[in-house]
């Protein structure tokens, strides 16, 4: 074999382990951004699942202003059995928590006391 043919060989050889090593760079930085990204992701999830059940586990003084009967999860706004029912009903947990935030923020923007089925479909359209 020729040294010239052989010099080439080798150049493209190296040349060829080169481009390899640099794909095995990247792809190690972007191995460390998944992984980052699913750690802050993970994060995110516990901390809203901790805030859900916190309200709802925690003990608290006996509030002698509370009044009797249903409320709306982790609020003190009353509300029917029904809204609870229908509430109950909506299957994937981060919709129906958005739907009782939607359904509060409008019964303490119109000063509502209790929620019934009219003003639970009325507020709970976004």
């Amino acid at each position: 074999m020729e040294e010239k043919s052989l010099d080439q060989r080798l150049a493209a050889l190296e040349s060829r382990l080169a481009r390899m090593e640099t794909l095995l760079q990247r792809s190690a930085v972007d191995m460390e951004g998944a992984r980052a990204g699913i750690q802050q992701w993970v994060t995110e999830y516990v901390s809203l699942r901790l805030q859900q059940l916190v309200p709802e586990t925690c003990e608290h003084a006996p509030d002698d202003t509370a009044t009797p009967g249903p409320v709306l999860p982790g609020t003190r706004i009353r509300c029917t059995e029904e809204v609870l029912h229908r509430l109950s009903r909506i299957p994937i947990p981060f919709v129906r928590q958005m739907v009782t935030q939607k359904v509060v923020e409008t019964a303490r923007a119109e000063n509502v006391v209790t929620v019934d089925v009219r003003f639970f479909e009325r507020a709970a359209t976004f």
